[in-house]
Order: C-alpha cells, then sequence, then structure tokens
C-alpha cells in the first residue's frame, strides 16, 4: 500500500517559518495614490497575499517569499548585487504603486533590482528546492548566492527555477548533505528584471510610460507571489486536465521530471470535496480512480459527473499520487491535490440553423464587462485574494455569466474564483508591439518579436488550460500586434482543441477562428452571420459617469459617453441593454460591455476604480440581464429600413410646421426620397438620399393589421446625431449623439398603445452639429418563446 503522511487542504495550506528579509513592518508604509481600496488597510509585510498559490497543484509544505525585500532602480549596464541599495519594498507589489510603499517610475533603460535573504526548509536527501515566480514583468535574471539560476523573458506567465544546486551547506557542518537536518544557512536570492513597457515589442497590455486616456501606468518587475517549494528528486511537475463531455471521463497528463520519471506510476482520485485524510493508494475514491504510466494520458471516468455551469459550478477534487514501479514502500514518490470539472465549450446550430455558442451542448448567450484588472493601490496586483475575488462576486451579483479578461492575465487564483462562483472567462493575449488600423493587412513582426509571442502565448494556454471558466482564446485585439492570423488561430487551436479561438476581438477580423468578433460603441450591434462562425459582439457601450471623490483626477476625465448623474446613466444603459435581445433573436450570440470598473481617467466602469461605488441599482441590471439568457426571441419587421431595400420617405430639410409629427399633417409639399439619408463617408450608412443641411424631416405611411398579436414593439434605427421618432403624432423614441451602425431599441408600452390598426405615420427629426450624418429608421415587433 502506498501512504503519504500529509494532509493537503486547497485553501489553507501549511507554512514552513525559515527565514524572511530582515526588515520589520517600521520599515514599510503604503505611499498614498490618488484613490484606495478599502482592502489596503489589510496589507503589512507580515500579511500580503498568504494564501496558497496554485490552487491547482496544491502540495502542503511551501515557503511564502511575499514581504519586503530590498531593492534598487539601476541602469541597465549596473551588476544586479549594489551595496547601496534604494530602500524596501513590498513583494509583490509593482513599484509604481502605493502598495510596494515606493510608487516610483522605472526610467527608460533602467531596471529594478531586489534582494533577500531565506534559509533552506527541510529536504529530503535527494530533494529539490524549487523557485517559483506567479508573474514578473518582464525580463528576470535570478542569482542565489552569486550563481544564475535561471532567466525569463514574459510578464504575465508563472515560472520555476531549481535552485537546489545553488544553496548554501548547513552553517553548523559545511560537509553535511542537505536534508539531513533543518538548515540554518542564510541564502541571498537576487531578481533583477527590466521592462521596456511600449518600448519595445513584447507584450504589455494597456501599460505605457506616458498614460493617458485608455492607456494607464505601467507594472515593472514582480507582481504575483514569490514562493518556494521542497520535491522529491522525482517529483510532479504539471497536470493536465481536459474533460470529455460527450464521453463522460476526463483526461489527465500528468508531467513529472526527475531520474527514470517515464517508470513510476500516477494513481488519480476523484471526490466532491477537499481531501481531508492522508493519500491513501487503498482508500476507496468517492467517485472513481484511475492509474497509468507519468507523462502519459490516463482517462478517469465520470460517469454520473453533474455538469459545472455558470448557475451550478460544480467542481471535482482529484488526489494525484506517484510512485515508482514495483516499488516495494508505503510511503508515495509525491503527491498533490488538483480539481476539475465536467463542461464543454463549442459551436452548434440552434434549429434555425443559426450558429451559437454552446455550454455543454445547450445555447447559451454569454453576457459580461470588460474586466481591465487594474488597481488603484496596486495597479496589476489586486490589494488582497479578498479584493481580487471582489470584482468577481460583483459582476455575479450584477447578473453577467462572463467576463472577459482584457490584455491581462491574472495570477491563478482569480480563475480559482471564477472556477468556484460559476463565472465564464474570454481570455485575452496582452497586445504588443505596434499597432495596426481596421483597413490595414497584419504587421510584420521581427523574428524575435514573433518567438517572443508564441512563447508566452503557449505558456498562458498550457499554464491556465486546467481552469474549467476559461471558455475562449483571444491572441488579437484590434490589430494591436496582430500577425499571421490565421496561423496564430491554428497554432491555439493546436495547443488547446477543447476551447473556441476568437481570431481577432474588434476591427481586423480576417474569417478564421470560432467567431466572428466585431467592436460597436456605444451599440449594441451584431456582426454578419456566417455558415461557419458565431456572430459576437466583443466590446460595446462605454458609458462614462465621473463621481467626485472617486476619481483618479479631479477634471477632464475620459468617457466614450458621458452623464451626470446615475439615473441618466442607468436609463441610457437599460436602453442599449434592450437593444441586445432583437440582436440575439437574429443571430448574435454574446456581447462584452466596456466595463467592470473605471480605470485611471476613464470613467466607463460599472464601479468607481476604487470600487467604492455602484453606478447602478444591482437588483435592476440584475433583472434586465437574467432576460438575455433566455431562447432567442422571435423578430418581425413592421416597418423595414433601407439597410437591404431602399424605402421611401417624404422629407424636407426646412423647417416645417408645427404638428408635423401628426397623422393629418398635410405633407403634399414635401420632397419625396429613398432612404437612408445623409452623408455617405457616415461609417455602416447606406446612403440613397445625400442630405447635407443641420436638420431633416421625415415622414412615412405604413399599414398594420392587428390580425396577429403585437408582443413588443422596437424601434431599428441608425442616426447621427440627435433624433425623435414619433408614431401617429406620439414620440415613442429618442436617440443623442451618434451611432456607428444600425441598431435595435425596445419601445415602452406608450409606443404599443400608438401603433393602430390601418394606416401610420411614421414621423422623424435628426438634428447633426458635425462630422458624419445619417438617419433610418424602422419598427420591429420582439416575441419572447417558451424556455
Amino acid at each position: 500500500m502506498l501512504r503519504a503522511s500529509v494532509s493537503v487542504c486547497l485553501v489553507t495550506v501549511g507554512l514552513w517559518v525559515v527565514g524572511s528579509s530582515a526588515s520589520s513592518a517600521e520599515d514599510w508604509q503604503p505611499k498614498k495614490a490618488p484613490l484606495m481600496t478599502r482592502w489596503a488597510k489589510d496589507v503589512s509585510p507580515e500579511k500580503v497575499h498568504p494564501e496558497y498559490p496554485r490552487p491547482q497543484m496544491v502540495r502542503e509544505k511551501w515557503v511564502n517569499l511575499n514581504g519586503l525585500w530590498d531593492y534598487k532602480i539601476a541602469s541597465n549596464d549596473v551588476a544586479p548585487s549594489p551595496l547601496d541599495w534604494d530602500g524596501k519594498i513590498l513583494v509583490p507589489f509593482p513599484i509604481e504603486s502605493a502598495l510596494s510603499g515606493v510608487m516610483k517610475r522605472v526610467p527608460d533603460n533602467h531596471r529594478v533590482i531586489y534582494r533577500r535573504s531565506f534559509a533552506t526548509p527541510e529536504m529530503s536527501k535527494e530533494g529539490r528546492l524549487l523557485l517559483h515566480f506567479g508573474a514578473s514583468d518582464w525580463e528576470t535574471v535570478v542569482s542565489v548566492n552569486g550563481k544564475k539560476v535561471g532567466e525569463h523573458r514574459g510578464g504575465y506567465d508563472p515560472f520555476t527555477f531549481d535552485i537546489t544546486d545553488a544553496l548554501k551547506p548547513s552553517d553548523t557542518n559545511p560537509k553535511r548533505e542537505r536534508g539531513t537536518a533543518a538548515q540554518d544557512a542564510e541564502n541571498e536570492l537576487i531578481v533583477a528584471v527590466s521592462d521596456p513597457t511600449d518600448g519595445s515589442f513584447q507584450p504589455r497590455g494597456k501599460q505605457v510610460r506616458k498614460p493617458h486616456g485608455i492607456w494607464y501606468t505601467p507594472t515593472t518587475g514582480i507582481w504575483q507571489t514569490v514562493w518556494l517549494e521542497a520535491v522529491a528528486k522525482t517529483h510532479i511537475s504539471s497536470i493536465r486536465v481536459a474533460p470529455d463531455f460527450d464521453k463522460k471521463l476526463v483526461r489527465f497528463i500528468v508531467g513529472v521530471s526527475g531520474p527514470d520519471a517515464d517508470k513510476h506510476d500516477v494513481l488519480i482520485q476523484s471526490r466532491s470535496e477537499i481531501r481531508k485524510e492522508p493519500f491513501d493508494l487503498a482508500h476507496k475514491p468517492e467517485f472513481e480512480s484511475a492509474s497509468g504510466r507519468a507523462n502519459r494520458i490516463i482517462e478517469l471516468p465520470m460517469p454520473d459527473a453533474q455538469a459545472w455551469t455558470p448557475d451550478s459550478p460544480k467542481l471535482y477534487f482529484a488526489s494525484v499520487l506517484l510512485a515508482s514501479l514495483n516499488k516495494d514502500s508505503s510511503l508515495a514518490d509525491d503527491g498533490v491535490d488538483s480539481y476539475f470539472a465536467m463542461r464543454k465549450i463549442s459551436l452548434g446550430k440552434d434549429v434555425h440553423g443559426v450558429q451559437r455558442l454552446m455550454l455543454n451542448n445547450q445555447p447559451l448567450f454569454q453576457y459580461g464587462p470588460l474586466d481591465q484588472g487594474f488597481w488603484p493601490d496596486g495597479l496589476y496586483t489586486a490589494p488582497t485574494d479578498e479584493a481580487l475575488k471582489y470584482d468577481i462576486e460583483m459582476t455575479k451579483k450584477l447578473g453577467f455569466n462572463m467576463i472577459r479578461k482584457h490584455v491581462k492575465v491574472e495570477p491563478d487564483r482569480w480563475y480559482y474564483h471564477c472556477d468556484k462562483l460559476g463565472m465564464l472567462v474570454w481570455q485575452d493575449m496582452p497586445s504588443g508591439d505596434r499597432y495596426i488600423s481596421p483597413t490595414d493587412p497584419d504587421i510584420k513582426r521581427s523574428a524575435e518579436s514573433i518567438a517572443n509571442f508564441e512563447n508566452e502565448w503557449r505558456e498562458i494556454i498550457t499554464d491556465f488550460g486546467n481552469h474549467p471558466s476559461i471558455v475562449m482564446w483571444v491572441p488579437f485585439n484590434e490589430g494591436w500586434g496582430q500577425f499571421e492570423t490565421a496561423r496564430i488561430v491554428d497554432f491555439t487551436k493546436k495547443l488547446d482543441p477543447t476551447r473556441l479561438v476568437n481570431n481577432a476581438s474588434g476591427w481586423t477580423d480576417r474569417g478564421v477562428g470560432d467567431v466572428f468578433d466585431v467592436h460597436i460603441y456605444p451599440g449594441p450591434g451584431m456582426a454578419p452571420l456566417s455558415s461557419t462562425r458565431a456572430s459576437v459582439l466583443g466590446e460595446f457601450g462605454g458609458l462614462g459617469l465621473p463621481l467626485d471623490g472617486h476619481t483618479w483626477q479631479g477634471k477632464d476625465n475620459w468617457g466614450y459617453r458621458s452623464f451626470t448623474n446615475k439615473a441618466d446613466l442607468q436609463k441610457a444603459y437599460l436602453g442599449i441593454i434592450g437593444g441586445l435581445r432583437p440582436l440575439i433573436g437574429k443571430g448574435l450570440t454574446s456581447a462584452v460591455y466596456t466595463q467592470t470598473t473605471d480605470v485611471e481617467i476613464e470613467v466607463n466602469g460599472l464601479m468607481t476604480y476604487d470600487r467604492e461605488v455602484l453606478k447602478f441599482d444591482a437588483e435592476t441590471l440584475a433583472k434586465a440581464h437574467r432576460k438575455l439568457y433566455l431562447p432567442p426571441p422571435k423578430i418581425t419587421t413592421i416597418v423595414p429600413t433601407s439597410e437591404e431595400t431602399a424605402q421611401t420617405w417624404r422629407y424636407s430639410t426646412d423647417k416645417p410646421k408645427d404638428g408635423w409629427e401628426k397623422s393629418d399633417f398635410d405633407d403634399a409639399s414635401w420632397k419625396s426620397g429613398p432612404g437612408g439619408f445623409g452623408e455617405p463617408s457616415t461609417p455602416a450608412s447606406v446612403v440613397k438620399t445625400k442630405w447635407k443641411t443641420d436638420d431633416i424631416w421625415l415622414r412615412r405611411d405604413f399599414e398594420w393589421s392587428n390580425d396577429k398579436p403585437l408582443h413588443e414593439l422596437g424601434m431599428r434605427i441608425h442616426h447621427d446625431e440627435d433624433t425623435e421618432v414619433f408614431l401617429n403624432g406620439v414620440l415613442i423614441g429618442t436617440a443623442s449623439g451618434y451611432s456607428t451602425s444600425y441598431q435595435d431599441r425596445m419601445l415602452d408600452e406608450s409606443a404599443t398603445k400608438a401603433l393602430k390598426p390601418g394606416k401610420n405615420v411614421l414621423a422623424v427629426h435628426c438634428h447633426q452639429t458635425g462630422g458624419g450624418q445619417y438617419i433610418d429608421v424602422g419598427l420591429i415587433d420582439v416575441q419572447e418563446t417558451e424556455k
């Protein structure tokens, strides 16, 4: 019988207290950022992200190296062992952040050098000591006791170095072998990190050296947990998990490193809760068990498993044991705890032949916010794990079922919280290199830039690919660094054939991948339907509201559309959300609203940047969002627009007499012409009659029969700029500003009452002040179908 005598908990695990920086809490105080979050008060050198950082591969004993380190900002040509340190920094907060205690920018051609000491933890005689980094941006060089142990390029993926051979021997007996007793010797750890931010080709997301608009303060250096872990000479180094929902099984590949790695057996035991008893080969698993060879596929049957969904995010836990073949021992060579879920993400056609996003073989509309993952006091690093979880919890409370993680990758624990809470995730690759406009071809990257992109994207997909919450990979956004799109989609699919791939969110679709993604502000709108890809709205909304006392700067805040109070903001939000239902009926399968929180001078958030104010009524939004997940409605056109066939209107560019909007108004003197009306350069316009004056008034008659019931009346409109729409003299809708595409908007009960059997008159007034101009309007009926 194989038995391991340790008990591992997935959330709270044991820590060895084996050494720390020689600094005390008095050496650190947070700086004052323009905004701070409520969680900042919970941060201290003795308590800084103490949670186990890798929830899907848990060992009991580990050493958290977060805390106070020495630091120096030095020129790139300075050796990484300075004697004159600049002071103390609280790791893992970026040096530019308030919570680091430094809050300094790193000049061009400079790097951050960190130093701390640690004692060697108790290890087995032939054991190895691993040094883990959650993330460090961007080029990291690590030395232990003056010996270089490794270097890493990449700001978003975790990495590990084996530092065993660089450790000092025991100070009591230099000749004693490591592992015979606890080691007291102090080891020196030096970490040097350089990051050119937007001065080079590497992935960087929204970071720039000169923040402005939608571009934010950079993160340089260590920004996730640093930790030590003692392992056996031959040990589990990775776990790949891929559920096969249709075949009711889970495929594991347990990576093993060390001598004779392929000559080891692996046992997997599944259960519904975190394991409380010791690892035991003879222990009967709650569900199923499976065994096989290391580094090969092992299939674990789960015939009665419950599906993971946003409404019921069922997780199953697994203990993974490693043992040498024919080993005569009661102890396993190694053991870790993990978890998985039974879920499937795919494309599939509905009963009308429209491609939809499917979860577990059923259509599910995915709706969520664009999430940038920035914090006013920690920048890339959330103040605490509770803070990290809070944004997801609030997103869930507001009735969203998805988050698009925008050009940033989060710590492993963020995805763990999504897994537990039932939140779908679209995961972007952080953008870098050069940008292109919507009409440009893919860029030509250098060989170094291509290799760097592929290496980091491969690591991100590999390192985070076990999380059931992640359902889509997004390699490119709005042409930022977009190159060889078809090949990169294929590259991504081969790395992970179990998930969908969005070839390019926004401007530069290349006709490949699983979805056709458009960005329309404020929207909503949708991409054209395809027989092979789903139509998704990758970004829309961006409604802004700056709130005094909760902005990054006092004035000149930025938003796609700005409001001055919560009531008007919520009314506008509900208006554009109402437009999603007709689009869902026409084939839209997902939408992403910009954005979760304000970020620096951007004020488009559902919440303020400090997370202190929710700008909306939570229950009102949740109720509106729940309607989006109903089956697609049936859309019937009552008054067609001129998108496909030009419709005839009577029109005037001279201000008409009062009552022009009423049914009995005499418009015989007005001109007659086909819609739409405007300037042909206006985006998405279908101009059949040019209109260049400040104002235009339109009228048209239509017949409506009440033989069939009217359900919910909606308006289809493309406007530039402010528009009033009347039905039989009743004002049924207004639209301010401009749109960049045709949009559907639901109308209230007064509009339904204004519609009458027989002849009706639709009247429109549009006013524009500059730029493009366009107007076209129609009416639709939206019929909800049964569940």
